[in-house]
């Protein structure tokens, strides 16, 4: 541009302000593997970046496996958003094979403990790791609203670092957002200190944990581990009826994205109600169209625990 604005003039102004208004308005293009880190991403960067997830909507994370064209997708992005190895560990061979030297590439684990599966789980619960990951790791961190909180700061600062001049708006966004994660942790800890000693019965696979320790609530499954793949035995389905007939339990939850099978044994042997539980590792093709977020369905879920819980 500076050879055409040798003479200065009209011209050389008006190419200026177009050139300044193009490189305002240019977003930062971000790719998040997940649900939670899409919603994340979306709530921080808002207007500034141009969002898209990895993971098609309607598809259930833990059997997605990335293609070759979400290489070339990957590689005309600023930045790369994924939710740690444990949850997928396919991430080191996929960046390998990205031409794309100036990608950020984002770990929104980082600065979070993330525990064995074994300790994580209720006393009932599953105890095997994730079955495409880390063994014996719990990849569900997004399910603790603390570990949540650094999820968005983590990236806020990505997003900082790409687009220096939008800092203070992509602060101010995540301290918004963080704030109603705090609210919302506040109400679930209310909630179940009202209750004292809780239980849930849980139709689905072991993706809980942190949940269940952030709350200080077990959880009982019949199944062992996170892969969608797992079958729990017939001794396992078994033992769950009796101890939903054994404690009263009023409703046996179930998981988003797998067809409930077991769970629907357990409520028809029982009578208790069936009620959705989301773990929030995707959502429908009709909740994305609809803009659904993540503190919905943690919304969705506090009142599904209170519809369960109480029998009402």
């Amino acid at each position: 541009m500076r050879w055409l604005c040798r003479g200065g003039g009209i011209f050389c102004y008006l190419l200026m302000l177009v050139s300044a208004v193009t490189a305002a308005e240019k977003k930062t293009a971000v790719i998040a593997t997940i649900f939670p880190l899409y919603d994340f991403a979306r709530a921080v960067g808002g207007e500034y970046i141009s969002l898209s997830m990895l993971l098609p909507p309607g598809v259930e994370a833990h059997a997605f496996e990335p293609k070759p064209g979400d290489m070339l997708r990957i590689g005309g992005a600023d930045i790369f958003v994924y939710a740690g190895r444990a949850m997928e560990p396919w991430v080191d061979e996929l960046i390998q094979g990205v031409a794309a030297p100036s990608l950020r590439v984002v770990d929104a684990s980082t600065g979070i403990a993330v525990a064995p599966a074994a300790e994580q789980a209720g006393e009932h619960a599953a105890h095997a790791g994730h079955s495409h990951g880390q063994e014996h790791v719990d990849p569900h961190i997004w399910l603790d609203f603390d570990n949540a909180q650094t999820m968005v700061d983590t990236i806020a600062a990505a997003l900082s670092a790409a687009d220096p001049a939008r800092r203070v708006d992509y602060a101010e966004n995540a301290r918004r957002y963080k704030e109603r994660l705090q609210k919302l942790d506040s109400r679930f800890v209310e909630f179940f200190a009202q209750r004292g000693s809780t239980t849930i019965v849980y139709g689905g696979h072991a993706a809980f944990g942190y949940f269940s320790r952030r709350y200080g609530v077990s959880f009982v499954s019949p199944y062992r581990g996170f892969s969608p793949d797992a079958e729990p035995t017939p001794q396992n389905i078994i033992a769950m009826i009796k101890t939903v007939r054994r404690s009263g339990a009023k409703a046996v939850f179930y998981e988003e994205m797998i067809e409930p099978k077991v769970a629907t044994i357990v409520a028809r042997e029982t009578g208790a109600e069936l009620l959705l539980l989301h773990g929030a590792h995707n959502i429908s093709k009709e909740q994305f169209a609809q803009a659904v977020t993540f503190i919905d369905l943690m919304e969705e879920n506090l009142e599904q625990l209170r519809r369960g819980l109480s029998g009402r």
